[in-house]
């Protein structure tokens, strides 16, 4: 993103790049959820890799940050129709008993990627230009679209005449872009209660109830109101957002931590990280091979406690002595851990609706990791930088102020993770460095009480998850036909 702003320009829509396409996705993921339960699962496997290649090609080609947001956006489309799709497809081709261990295959390639795509992206922008890292996924999106329209089958009888929920997806798409909006920039953007951000909180209460009638009301809702009835469909739902937002709020600011308190360089910090992805990675695709229908409920317990534990570590050693590898270990665990959460709750919802609404279980779970992420960030970022703020107030208002400038006290409020520059580093007396570093220690150790609590809710929501005789209890209601009634007693 620096080389993009120093080709492009627009500075202050620089984490806009970021942000519409996590918007995007998100709004994504449920309605191509939904659509795959209606329409050819193929097709739309289709037209999601061709809007990403489309955008690619596009933002490639950009000739300001606006047209290149622009492409974000509906990269972030493609994206979430692809994420949706390999899972709903997979879904589709393997029965209940050989999912887990396809699930746990597609996450261990995606973590993989994870650690393989950044390492890539420096390299293209050192040899080539930034244009190239959009370029490269020209050759693999052809690969990808190859594959599915040679490859890939129907094995899911759909509807013969569906009935398209419009309104329930406009309303939806308002109320999310509303509400990650507000958590994305309260507190970093803007004041926690400015009118920006008190207008995305009623533009969200607004939306939010137009989508409650609209589901309501329609014929086929994208996200019928009765399936948060269901305990396993919401229990789950619930400890995939709680999990998610745990392990994204880590990886977002541990970084912070490692570079700022640790003292280490950006490269140090890189190694650092893998071990998160990595043993996210391994965990899911461990846990893919375990579980099955009688300890879906153990392993994500499991899970959530191993999550909860790696935040716990890294709260309660969080030091400037404490050697990079051992801090290391703890977000390893803690990936581990989401790895063991994410699989069986994605099973449990699965196995919580019936077979015909299979693309709407699946995109819910994922719409879920998305929204908790995202928040967590959010909420995570906004209390980091409040906390950086009231330091860097402390320091203009002390004696060092003649040694910290107006415009470079408002150049790090706009963006704290720039203190670690080191351009910036440059500029700091050394006494100011070290204020504003303790204030980061002191400000990413609130992230870690943000993660371990929601960890912890995570666990407590495993721990409700009905046992495997319960689960096949209410599977054979179903399949019998009861969800009139259900629905009446609801």
């Amino acid at each position: 993103m620096p080389s993009i702003i120093a080709d492009l320009g627009g500075l202050p829509l620089y984490s806009w790049a970021f942000s519409v396409y996590l918007l995007a996705r998100a709004i994504a993921l449920p309605i191509f959820g939904k659509l795959c339960d209606l329409y050819s699962g193929r097709k739309l496997y289709i037209i999601s890799i061709v809007i990403f290649i489309a955008s690619s090609f596009f933002g490639g080609m950009a000739r300001n940050m606006s047209e290149l947001i622009l492409c974000r956006a509906l990269q972030g489309i493609g994206a979430g129709g692809t994420f949706a799709l390999a899972y709903i497809v997979l879904s589709d081709l393997y029965p209940a008993e050989r999912r887990g261990k396809m699930m746990g295959l597609i996450s261990f390639i995606w973590g993989v990627s994870s650690i393989l795509g950044p390492p890539a992206g420096g390299f293209i922008v050192a040899l080539a230009s930034w244009r190239w890292i959009f370029y490269m996924n020209l050759p693999l999106g052809l690969l990808a679209l190859l594959g599915i329209v040679f490859c890939l089958r129907e094995t899911r009888e759909k509807k013969r005449h569906p009935s398209i929920d419009l309104w329930g997806a406009f309303t939806m798409s308002i109320s999310v872009t509303s509400l990650l909006s507000a958590f994305l920039l309260a507190g970093r953007s803007y004041p926690l209660f400015s009118p920006q951000i008190i207008g995305l909180w009623a533009i969200f209460l607004a939306s939010g109830i137009g989508f409650y009638f609209a589901e309501k009301n329609a014929a086929d809702p994208i996200l019928a109101l009765n399936f948060f009835w269901k305990r396993r469909f919401s229990l789950a739902n619930g400890s995939a957002f709680f999990s998610s937002f745990a392990i994204f709020s880590l990886s977002a600011f541990a970084p912070l931590f490692i570079q700022g308190v640790l003292g280490r360089s950006p490269a140090q910090v890189g190694l650092a990280m893998i071990p998160l992805t990595l043993g996210w990675s391994i965990g899911a695709m461990g846990c893919g091979q375990l579980v099955n229908a009688e300890n879906e409920r153990a392993c994500s317990i499991a899970g959530s406690f191993m999550l909860a534990a790696g935040s716990a570590l890294a709260l309660c050693f969080s030091s400037p002595g404490l050697p990079p590898f051992i801090f290391s270990a703890f977000l390893a665990v803690s990936g581990i851990g989401m790895g063991f959460v994410s699989i069986p709750t994605l099973l449990i919802v699965q196995k919580s609706l019936l077979a015909s609404d299979l693309g709407v279980a699946t995109s819910s779970q994922q719409f879920a990791r998305t929204l908790g992420g995202t928040i967590g960030i959010g909420v995570s970022g906004g209390l980091v930088t409040t906390k950086m703020m009231a330091a860097l107030q402390g320091l203009a208002g002390s004696s060092l102020n003649d040694s910290f400038t107006g415009s470079l006290a408002a150049r790090l409020a706009s963006n704290v993770e720039s203190l670690f520059q080191p351009d910036i580093q440059k500029t700091l007396p050394p006494v100011v460095r070290e204020s504003l570093q303790s204030a980061m220690g002191t400000s990413v150790e609130i992230v870690f009480w943000c993660a371990l609590a929601a960890a912890l809710i995570s666990l407590a929501l495993c721990c409700y998850l009905p046992g495997a005789e319960k689960e096949l209890c209410e599977a054979v209601v179903d399949s019998q036909g009861f969800e009139g009634n259900k629905k009446k007693s609801y």
